[in-house]
């Protein structure tokens, strides 16, 4: 269990941050994200006669290079909650202030690298698995990465935690009503849902699992885009994610090192 002091509840009041932050809407696609399926905590090997083999450049040296610290921040959420809209919203933020980062959306990486999973079970968990192991590809080479999900079951999102190193992992929950998000019910699935025409979706017949000790709450019925990516950018400056000073040794600028 994390210390308190590690968990970050927003209400609406919202502390001032000296920069400016746009607010950017991303384009919804038309397609779902569903709801993932509760998964084994470690992925199962089925490849043979294989070796782990290091790169030659370490992970502190990518991060000296970016002058910053390689990080998941995971938005977890219902349908309508904002997650996509805030996770754009940061990363122009970011992008503004200099920082590399990549941005992982549950529509959109069904368009490749998922385009061969269905809705399944078994292909919810394939889906979040296989966005686990590459969002962990991309903080260990520095990378600031933003992943958009609903995500509704706390063991797929813990699964994915374990995967990275500790620290390395933030989650986000966009705590939504379920009413505020029917009423924006952006894609119309809410709208198909209680007409029976949508059967499995997250927050009216398949449950959601809120996270029981998230790193940082968003309260988006209470505030606005620019308001919650701004608290998002001073909580990773605060704990030294957007700067790498060199280190005596090790990982550069140690999770919550002044």
């Amino acid at each position: 269990m994390r210390s308190s002091s590690s968990w970050i509840k927003l209400t609406s009041r919202v502390p001032r941050h000296p920069l400016s932050v746009r607010s950017t809407r991303c384009l919804a696609s038309p397609h779902r994200v569903h709801s993932l399926a509760p998964t084994a905590t470690e992925p199962k090997a089925c490849s043979k006669n294989i070796t782990w083999h290091e790169g030659a450049v370490q992970r502190r040296d990518k991060e000296q290079l970016l002058n910053q610290r390689g990080c998941v921040l995971w938005f977890t959420g219902l349908s309508g909650s904002g997650k996509s809209t805030v996770a754009c919203t940061l990363e122009h933020a970011l992008v503004q202030r200099g920082h590399l980062t990549t941005l992982l959306d549950g529509d959109n990486v069904r368009h490749g690298l998922n385009s061969n999973l269905g809705f399944s079970q078994q292909d919810r968990e394939e889906n979040i698995r296989r966005i686990g192991e590459v969002s962990k590809l991309l903080v260990e080479s520095g990378l600031i990465t933003l992943a958009s999900f609903i995500s509704p079951y706390e063991q797929d999102r813990n699964r994915v935690r374990s995967r990275l190193e500790p620290g390395d992992f933030i989650e986000v929950y966009m705590k939504t009503p379920l009413a505020v998000c029917e009423q924006r019910d952006p894609k119309g699935l809410y709208k198909l849902a209680r007409a029976g025409k949508l059967k499995g979706f997250t927050g009216i017949d398949d449950p959601y699992e809120p996270p029981s000790n998230a790193e940082v709450v968003l309260e988006s019925d209470k505030l606005s885009v620019e308001a919650m990516a701004a608290e998002l950018l001073i909580f990773l400056d605060s704990r030294g994610f957007l700067s790498c000073r060199p280190p005596a040794s090790g990982r550069c600028a140690q999770f919550g090192a002044s």
